[in-house]
């Protein structure tokens, strides 16, 4: 290993890694790098892959005396190697960065592969009083990952045989720092592609000694990346790295991201992965299906992998004790209401967000005295389905519904568990189903849509198509009758016990916080299945669901499936 030592002066440097062939953004971050007073320019490496003309970030470097080390990709294009040497695992994102490596390799000059042959493994410098190791993954291996998700312990190791106060690395092409005892590791990211933000452009740190201290600091940097996709286009280069440079999503390299780096991108998975996992579409809410732009990547949210539905427990009281309630709602728990405030923030943020279907559910919800103020909010901007016992169309709570009648975007859905009052009443109480029926008619009457979720019970399971047909004579279509199964939560000491990797995401709101799915919520709150105690802002919960969903599909290389209920 050749290591270059410096003893410098120096009280500003600029530090980047990954040119990936990006001669406008690495012009445009010299610039930048000497307005902002800039001595000296290191490069970590990674010249070369993903973009057009290798040979055209050569003259730049020289010129304005660019310091580079060498990256996995400039040791193989230097020996001529089959492949980038990049650690990539999943053949998806290796197919990928064989077509870049395969362009760069037959477009380097051999004078720039020679000059390559020039830089070092590692730099060892000095500011002030601090000490910095430059490497390009880690002083372990030139292709290590260091992400921001790497656990402390892990990278406490690289820095301790860093044996310096700083160490700089790239590899990732994603932009972080932390400190572990004491020393300061900073991944410089990339300046050849986005950073996987939303943002085209680029990013590469300053660093600045003071007072003994030498402080990172990452800087944007914008360039003429149209100009780049003109020329990736003219160059035949695959049309998802000309996206990325565009958008700043990454639509290549995904499986190499680790969930959490994951959860913050728009796209989650390689199409062909989700289409294998996807399977039967079984859902607490409609199906959705999987949408075919004709990318090979997919984000994760608005599919059957995470439906676009969003639950908010309105209240957690109900007129009724049923005996296997999975929320263990009844007349004595305390109401704990979501609250109009709340409530309309929660609908404007999950309108901006993209979700296509709305679920009110408690508790009963015509319980709730501000509940028409809940709908007044919502039914305009989201399709809404109130879930009850229907036993309480009376007085203002008809009312509610006669004012909601009619509107295409409002709907309830009755608890029905039999074509017998029986079967019915055996959980929720002697009567129950009479008054359920008499609310059904009420709603038909009005001009409501209504749908009916029938639990699954060892005693109603064979009455599940009588009661359909039942149903069909009292307006309900097929498709709005729902049979979901029973669950061993709350109440119930009977049916399935699930847990979240069993369960795709549906995201719930409810006063104590954010749950994976509706099941996960009861009266004692929100428990295994939480996401977060904050509710706001929204798209944090949906970044943590996306998260954890790649979790569980780690733990077996499988993806959850849904558990079926609205």
């Amino acid at each position: 290993m050749r290591v270059v030592e410096e003893q410098t002066s120096y009280k500003t440097i600029a530090v980047f890694g990954g040119v990936y062939n990006n001669a406008l953004a690495l012009e445009a971050v010299i610039q930048d790098a000497k307005e902002r007073g800039a001595e000296a320019l290191y490069c970590l490496g990674d010249l070369g892959g993903y973009g057009p003309h290798p040979d055209s970030v050569w003259a730049p470097l020289v010129e304005h005396d660019v310091k580079c080390i060498a990256g996995n990709y400039d040791i193989s294009i230097r020996e001529d190697r089959p492949d980038c040497g990049c650690g990539y695992t999943d053949e998806r994102d290796n197919l990928y960065a064989q077509v870049a490596y395969d362009y760069t390799r037959e477009n380097t000059s051999d004078e720039f592969k020679e000059w390559m042959n020039t830089f070092p493994d590692q730099i060892l410098l000095t500011m002030g009083e601090k000490t910095i190791r430059m490497v390009h993954g880690s002083p372990f291996a030139v292709n290590e990952f260091l992400w921001e998700s790497t656990p402390d312990d892990v990278l406490g190791l690289r820095l301790n045989e860093s044996g310096t106060d700083l160490l700089l690395c790239t590899h990732t092409g994603l932009h972080w720092q932390r400190e572990i005892n004491g020393r300061r590791l900073v991944n410089v990211g990339a300046i050849g592609r986005p950073a996987n933000d939303g943002r085209t452009e680029v990013w590469y740190a300053i660093l600045r000694e003071a007072g003994g201290e030498v402080e990172a600091e990452f800087v944007p940097v914008a360039y003429d990346h149209e100009a780049l996709a003109d020329q990736m286009r003219e160059e035949g280069l695959p049309e998802p790295f000309v996206e990325t440079i565009l958008t700043g999503w990454w639509t290549s390299c995904l499986e190499i991201l680790p969930p959490y780096e994951r959860s913050k991108g728009r796209f989650h998975l390689y199409r062909e992965a989700a289409e294998i996992e996807v399977g039967e579409s079984v859902s607490w809410g409609d199906a959705a299906a999987l949408p075919d732009d004709g990318r090979d990547v997919v984000s994760i949210f608005g599919t059957p992998l995470f439906p676009a539905h969003l639950w908010v427990y309105t209240n957690y009281d109900c007129n009724y004790s049923c005996g296997y309630c999975s929320v263990g709602s009844n007349p004595r728990v305390a109401r704990r209401s979501i609250g109009v405030e709340r409530f309309e923030r929660l609908i404007g943020e999950a309108s901006e967000l993209g979700f296509k279907h709305l679920y009110l559910t408690g508790g009963e919800a015509f319980l709730l005295p501000e509940l028409d103020e809940l709908l007044e909010i919502a039914v305009p901007n989201i399709p809404t389905t109130v879930l009850t016992n229907a036993t309480l169309f009376r007085g203002k709570r008809r009312e509610v519904l006669e004012r909601f009648a009619g509107e295409p975007n409002f709907s309830l859905q009755v608890s029905v568990d039999g074509g017998i009052p029986e079967l019915h009443d055996a959980y929720r109480g002697p009567g129950s189903w009479k008054k359920a029926m008499e609310g059904i008619e009420v709603a038909r009457s009005l001009g409501v849509r209504v749908r009916v979720g029938t639990t699954e019970t060892p005693e109603n399971k064979a009455g599940v198509p009588v009661l359909r047909e039942m149903l069909g004579g009292l307006g309900v279509a097929p498709e709005d009758h729902i049979v979901r199964p029973l669950i061993k939560r709350g109440e119930s000491d009977e049916g399935m016990e699930i847990e979240g990797s069993m369960l795709v995401p549906e995201l719930t709101v409810s006063s104590e916080g954010v749950a994976w799915h509706p099941a996960g919520v009861n009266v004692a709150g929100i428990t295994d299945l939480l996401i977060s105690r904050e509710i706001f802002p929204l798209r944090r919960p949906v970044e943590y669901a996306v998260e954890r969903f790649l979790e569980y599909r780690q733990l077996d290389g499988s993806l959850p499936r849904a558990y079926h209920c609205a």
